[in-house]
């Protein structure tokens, strides 16, 4: 090459479900039937009224630049979502900003607040966009391992603990991608008042907000303040992925300088995408709830399954579309790790999952329940087909 790349680019770690990925590709290519417990979306399709608001909006000619931060329209709606489920609030003009999904919001954060040297902590396992987000903007990850024993939650004195002077921010995502955690609500207002009071942010990722089975939903716009950051996204709870539609709330200091990075990348958000997530904030939400129904019957069924496997350690999470079994019992010489356990899935059994190497969280494997009850039901005769009496593997 006639010049030399950026060294953040040899920074970035190669992605542990590349190898995986390209094989469940290989064979879907070979015309191999796969089951696919590897979506990270949800497999309905976006529900009509939000999909009828963008084609009237097409039809109306919405189809030129709007305010980089989002449509008056659509952040005095977001607003609004959060005083109507939390009686959190945000002010539309200072304290809200729309972006091309959350993982742009997220971005955009790390690149308003992180300077060399500066770190972020990341309970693990935590969502694989995470630490090569803060290494791209200059920061430093501090992974903290959070306790299977726990359900994979963290606490506050737990936090505490891992708190260095040159924390700048803290990231925490739940419900959690990959392992369906919750947190406690009386821990995660411990740890709002602990960023008060060790003067960090606390960025809470809640794209899975409502997908939570034994509770209602709850989020620290509830008890916010001016050190905490939430980033939401019409992606998951509307099966709306591909729309590229995400947010952020909090302190107006944070929101305009990640505005101004936002009007340097992208500009603002699709517009057609900014009148369909409008509908979907403003509209019925029972078709929500119809989804996290189905969903939670998928669960079931999910954990159930794999529970009566041998070699699988599976409790069974309150939130997401995910379980985060313990796999190490199906370990063996030659097959030792998540990335060779999930590599031997696809070409045995003809079963996509993704490695808990990826998430920071070696010895598990991710499995997401956004498919049908029958694929599930498939998927599970496969595994026991393979499993059922011990380990092929060793």
């Amino acid at each position: 090459m006639p010049t030399e790349l950026a060294a953040r680019i040899a920074e970035l770690t190669p992605s542990a479900t590349l190898q995986v990925k390209r094989r469940a590709d290989d064979l879907r290519a070979k015309g191999t039937d796969l089951i696919d417990f590897g979506l990270g979306e949800p497999d309905f399709n976006t529900p009509e009224q939000i999909k009828q608001a963008a084609q009237q909006a097409i039809t109306a000619n919405f189809t030129h630049y709007t305010d980089t931060r989002g449509t008056p329209a659509l952040r005095a709606a977001v607003a609004e979502k959060y005083r109507r489920d939390y009686q959190a609030v945000y002010d539309p003009e200072r304290e809200v900003l729309v972006s091309c999904g959350a993982k742009q919001a997220l971005f955009n954060a790390m690149l308003a607040l992180c300077q060399p040297g500066d770190q972020v902590i990341l309970p693990a396992p935590y969502w694989v966009s995470y630490p090569e987000q803060i290494k791209l903007a200059g920061g430093e990850p501090l992974v903290l391992p959070s306790r299977p024993e726990q359900g994979f939650s963290l606490r506050a004195a737990e936090l505490e603990a891992a708190l260095t002077p040159r924390t700048k921010a803290v990231i925490l995502n739940f419900p959690n991608n990959p392992s369906g955690a919750m947190i406690e609500r009386a821990e995660l207002e411990a740890m709002v008042e602990l960023a008060i009071r060790q003067d960090f942010y606390l960025i809470y990722d809640e794209c899975y907000e409502q997908f939570v089975y034994s509770d209602k939903p709850f989020s620290p716009a509830e008890f916010a303040n001016d050190h905490t950051l939430i980033i939401g996204s019409c992606s998951k709870t509307y099966a709306m992925t591909g729309w590229r539609l995400g947010w952020a709330v909090g302190p107006a200091e944070l929101i305009r300088p990640m505005g101004a990075i936002q009007s340097q990348s992208t500009s603002n958000p699709s517009s057609i995408s900014q009148a369909a997530a409008l509908a979907a904030l403003s509209g019925d939400q029972d078709r929500v709830a119809e989804m996290i129904a189905e969903y939670r019957r998928r669960r079931d069924l999910l954990s159930q399954g794999l529970s009566a496997i041998p070699g699988v350690q599976c409790p069974t999470p309150p939130g997401a579309f995910y379980l985060f079994p313990n796999v190490e019992g199906w370990f063996g010489e030659e097959i030792n790790n998540s990335v060779s356990l999930a590599t031997y899935l696809l070409e045995r059994a003809g079963v996509v999952t993704v490695p808990g190497a990826a998430f920071g969280a070696e010895g598990h494997l991710r499995f997401s329940y956004a498919t049908s009850q029958e694929q599930i039901a498939e998927g599970l005769r496969r595994l026991r087909a393979l499993f059922g009496r011990s380990s092929p593997t060793r």
